[in-house]
């Protein structure tokens, strides 16, 4: 008995359809993929994540995140200029390397120029109490760039004479992974200079 062939057009017409659905269904995958990633890309770029104190994560918001912002920034120069410029001959040193981790080069490279003016060996010669009494900062955004104007009031202990000093620095403010305890706002400060000095008053 001889074994029946199928029709030739119907084994076609059916492989045909067994490879449209296939292509049909790659085609579906694929789109709802990459719809997927999209999806978490764009969730991602409107959240950020902080850690509660019991060890849950909080998903923030970016918008609440940039409102934050201005409120690390401030603490961030508050913090840095407290550490450059409160000052006195037993605490400069530990200061000082606390203040360049919050800066770039720049902030360095004053560092450097001051000590190489003899400005903290007259720190230690003298004895002088360098402190901080008051600072302003004013924080301005430009495209997505931020920069500063600082006003730094402190007065310079001589012992018999104290003198009051008024100084103007400016400078722009990235964001950089945290670093704590060395970086705890995750900023850091580039293009930093101390643009005006000027002694305001003075106590003898």
């Amino acid at each position: 008995m001889k074994t029946p062939y199928k029709n030739i057009y119907n084994v076609l017409k059916l492989n045909r359809f067994i490879v449209l659905a296939v292509v049909v269904c790659a085609l579906l995958s694929s789109t709802f993929s990459v719809w997927m990633v999209f999806n978490t890309n764009q969730k991602a770029l409107n959240s950020a994540f902080a850690i509660n104190t019991d060890g849950s994560i909080i998903p923030l918001k970016l918008v609440t995140q940039k409102e934050n912002f201005r409120v690390e920034a401030m603490a961030h120069l508050d913090l840095f200029h407290n550490y450059f410029y409160n000052i006195d001959a037993s605490n400069y040193e530990r200061n000082l390397e606390k203040a360049l981790w919050l800066g770039n080069s720049s902030v360095d490279n004053l560092y450097r120029q001051k000590k190489a003016d003899g400005v903290y060996n007259r720190l230690l010669q003298y004895s002088l109490v360098q402190k901080v009494l008051s600072i302003d900062s004013r924080i301005t955004e430009n495209n997505g760039s931020y920069s500063f104007t600082t006003t730094t009031i402190f007065e310079i202990n001589r012992g018999s004479i104290i003198d009051t000093y008024e100084l103007v620095s400016t400078g722009n403010l990235i964001m950089v992974d945290r670093n704590f305890p060395n970086n705890p706002h995750g900023l850091l400060i580039t293009n930093y200079f101390e643009n005006t000095l000027k002694k305001i008053s003075d106590e003898s």
